[in-house]
């Protein structure tokens, strides 16, 4: 859907084609932003519903917009950062630069020097604020609760078992063999169960997939650990799962335990990401040491034994995503960055470059 750029407040890139969180978080903030602010994405490999800035376009980005004295760049990768610094610094349009920041560690000289280029930054936790050397506002993702919900299609697999889901790319950062591992010490103890591990190993990973389901096959577990690959939609897995297990050992910020528990569904995660701002430990689920298999399966199985701590957790889990994490909170917390930014005299601004 293309834009009038004349009404153009906010651009945000993506310039990954191949699915990611990132690239997850603007599809499904955008529909919400575009309801009260002119906005527009810019990059390949975006549904066609979303409003989009075409590359021809972008001579058109020297003109402020109508209403606003400039435009915002809001980058959430190095390569947009660097795009917006030569738009804004070497073509001189007259935009401002905002960066949302995810990683959980030391940026390398390269990242610092665009992060210090950044008219506004924003850590996606508190932990991800602890790695900037810049000023940061922090604004935890939410979770789009008119998609994920208790309510609705359940996927039709594994019927009369109960399930522990697992979702995401299959690798070692994400830890799916410490997940593995876990649910063969687990499921031999507990028969009614069964496991889905819903998501992709690329071909680099792929030898890391074999290896797991050849540990796997030869517990005897074949036909009560399965592989489901990449799914169309992940909804209503997440309402078929009973518990939801996160275990990677690195995460930006990980919105999978939020998508689990808007689903009414308790969540078992390493200490990674932002899990342990999201999981209400002892109450909506447990964290658990990053790597510790043993730790992992552990926490899984009181969950796995009763019933009534699933339901009471996955209770707790729903009210709080309603009451802590809703879509609609993260993109109202955004905006208010971006007023800030516009309420400031462009001819008076200072900014942290």
């Amino acid at each position: 859907m293309s834009v009038i750029v004349g009404n153009l407040e906010v651009v945000a890139p993506n310039f990954k084609r191949r699915l990611s969180g990132v690239t997850s978080t603007i599809v499904q903030l955008v529909p919400l932003q575009a309801r009260s602010l002119g906005i527009a994405t810019l990059g390949p490999g975006l549904p066609e519903h979303l409003p989009k800035l075409r590359l021809r376009d972008l001579p058109k980005l020297w003109r402020k917009p109508a209403s606003r004295p400039f435009r915002i760049w809001h980058a959430r990768r190095n390569v947009e950062m660097l795009a917006g610094v030569v738009l804004r610094d070497v073509l001189r349009m007259p935009l401002r630069l905002i960066f949302t920041s995810a990683a959980q560690r030391r940026h390398k000289r390269w990242t610092r020097f665009l992060l210090g280029r950044m008219d506004a930054v924003i850590a996606t936790s508190v932990k991800s604020a602890a790695f900037l050397e810049v000023p940061s506002t922090v604004i935890l993702h939410g979770v789009d609760l008119d998609r994920f919900g208790p309510a609705g299609p359940v996927a039709d697999a594994l019927p009369g078992r109960l399930v522990v889901g697992c979702s995401g790319r299959i690798r070692h950062s994400k830890g799916t063999d410490v997940f593995v591992t876990a649910m063969l010490d687990l499921l031999p103890r507990f028969p009614d169960w069964s496991a889905v591990i819903t998501g992709r190993a690329t071909a680099e990973h792929s030898g890391f997939l074999a290896a797991l389901e050849g540990r796997i096959a030869a517990a005897g577990l074949a036909d009560r650990i399965l592989f489901t690959g990449e799914v169309e939609d992940v909804v209503p897995w997440f309402r078929r799962f009973d518990l939801y297990v996160a275990p990677p050992r690195a995460e930006g910020f990980g919105l999978t335990p939020l998508e689990a528990m808007a689903s009414g569904t308790p969540v078992v995660a390493s200490d990674a990401g932002a899990f342990r701002e999201i999981v209400a430990d002892g109450i909506t689920g447990r964290i658990v040491p990053v790597g510790d298999a043993a730790a992992l399966a552990a926490a899984i199985e009181p969950y796995m034994a009763d019933a009534t701590l699933r339901a009471a957790a996955g209770k707790a889990a729903l009210a709080r995503v309603r009451e802590l994490f809703p879509l609609q909170r993260e993109a109202d917390e955004i905006r208010a960055v971006y007023e800030r930014l516009w309420s400031k005299s462009p001819s008076t601004m200072s900014t942290i470059r």
